[in-house]
C-alpha cells in the first residue's frame, strides 16, 4: 500500500471512464517493453484487507488467464506483502537480473482522485501509507487509489469496499490481457504483411520475366 503524491503522477484514469480498459492497454503498450524485455508484474498487497487487496486480486485475474504468457508474483493464494517482499526482490536481482518489473499496488489519495488508475515512470514504496519501510520496488508502477487517506490508515483500509477494488482490479487486469492481445494481433498482422509483400514481389519478378521472354 503506497501513499499517493501528488508530483509522482504521469498518467491516470478513473475505472469506470469510458473506454478505460482500451486506455490503459494503449499506455501499457507505450511504457512496458513487452518486445524486448523479460517482464516480471508484482502484485503487492494482502488478502487480509479489503482496501489492500487490490494488488492480489489483479495477481489472481491474471494467472487465471492461460492466454497471459508473463510470470505474475503476488496472488490471493500466495500474496506478496510486507513479510516476502523483501526476499523476494532479493531473490529477483539475482535470477533474474535483467527483467522489467511491474509493481502494482493499492495506494490513498484525496476523496476526488478514488477510483482513479495511476500509471508512474519508476518505482514505488509500498507500505509508505501505513508507515512501513520497505524497499521500493519496479521500473514502472500501477496503482489504484482505493480510499482516501491522511488518518487512521489502517482502520480505512480495512473498511474500503471489496467491489471497488475487485472492479479496479479488474478494469487493470483486463487491460493488460488486451494489450497483450493488441500486440499479438500486431505480429500477426506485420508478418502477414510481410509475406504478402514477399509474394507480389516474386510475381512481379516473374511477370517482368516472361515478357523479356
Amino acid at each position: 500500500m503506497q501513499k499517493l503524491e501528488q508530483a509522482e503522477l504521469n498518467s491516470r484514469i478513473h475505472y469506470k471512464e469510458t473506454g478505460a480498459v482500451w486506455k490503459l492497454s494503449t499506455l501499457f503498450l507505450e511504457n512496458i517493453p513487452f518486445t524486448t524485455r523479460e517482464i516480471l508484474f508484482l502484485c503487492i498487497g494482502t488478502d487480509r484487507s479489503t482496501g489492500d487487496a487490490l494488488g492480489p486480486l489483479i495477481g489472481s485475474l491474471l494467472t487465471e488467464t492461460r492466454s497471459f504468457p508473463y510470470r505474475v508474483l503476488g496472488t490471493l493464494e500466495e500474496p506478496l506483502h510486507a513479510l516476502n517482499i523483501e526476499q523476494t526482490i532479493t531473490e529477483l536481482a539475482f535470477t533474474h537480473p535483467d527483467a522489467y518489473l511491474v509493481a502494482i499496488d493499492a495506494c490513498l489519495g484525496k476523496s476526488d482522485s478514488v477510483g482513479h488508475l495511476l500509471i508512474q515512470d519508476g518505482p514505488l514504496q509500498p507500505g509508505k501509507a501505513v508507515g512501513k519501510e520497505l524497499p521500493s520496488v519496479g521500473d514502472i508502477a500501477i496503482k489504484g487509489v482505493v480510499n482516501i487517506g491522511g488518518f487512521m490508515e489502517h482502520s480505512i483500509l480495512q473498511s474500503t469496499r471489496l467491489h471497488l477494488s475487485y472492479e479496479m482490479g479488474r478494469t487493470i487486469s483486463r487491460a493488460l490481457q488486451l494489450a497483450h492481445g493488441r500486440l499479438q494481433s500486431k505480429r500477426v498482422y506485420d508478418t502477414y504483411n510481410q509475406s504478402h509483400y514477399r509474394n507480389s514481389g516474386n510475381e512481379i519478378g516473374y511477370s517482368d520475366l516472361s515478357q523479356a521472354d
